[in-house]
């Protein structure tokens, strides 16, 4: 079976997590909107630990599906790409989990540990090794990048729902704390 035809097999997936992706990073700005206009004590690190990866990870989503949906003529070029964008997710994730630990305004808990750095690491070292197999063993390689693309996703929803629940708590016990 030849690239083009392998890849044709995951379009209707790629379609639907690529749409889900752009759409979400829209709902992020609705968040980061929401934030903003909040007397919430935040600062440039917890929108940098917090905010950002979100729009990254849904991004990350949106460009292997673009990359997936491409007419590839060999699988190693399609495999070299979405590897450097699980290279760049690894690298990022680091980044990340550093930001998270210098925060000032919010320091992290354990679901946040494990939401904001834990399963993106892991979804990113699950596309890389994807990438790495794709020539190799294609359908297993294809089922872990659609891993990657979903948990990205979910995790995405998750950060940007955990953001706005935490935002209007803390809003709404403000007023009353000020009486």
């Amino acid at each position: 079976m030849s690239a083009h035809e392998t890849l044709l097999t995951w379009e209707n997936f790629y379609i639907i997590v690529g749409s889900s992706a752009g759409a979400l990073t829209g709902l992020q700005f609705v968040v980061m909107a929401l934030v903003a206009d909040s007397s919430v004590g935040s600062g440039t690190g917890e929108v940098d630990a917090f905010g950002t990866p979100t729009i990254v990870h849904f991004c990350a989503v949106l460009l292997v599906s673009a990359i997936l949906s491409s007419p590839w003529p060999e699988l190693w070029e399609a495999a070299t790409a979405i590897g450097i964008c699980g290279v760049f997710g690894i690298v990022y994730s680091l980044i990340v989990i550093r930001r998270a630990r210098r925060t000032r305004f919010y320091k992290p808990e354990m679901e946040d540990w494990i939401w904001h750095c834990i399963l993106p690491s892991i979804g990113y070292i699950t596309l890389s090794i994807g990438a790495a197999t794709l020539t190799v063993r294609e359908v297993p390689a294809l089922f872990a990048v659609a891993t990657f693309s979903l948990l990205l996703l979910f995790v995405g929803i998750h950060n940007a729902w955990d953001s706005v629940t935490y935002v209007a708590l803390v809003k709404t016990k403000s007023p009353a704390k000020t009486e």
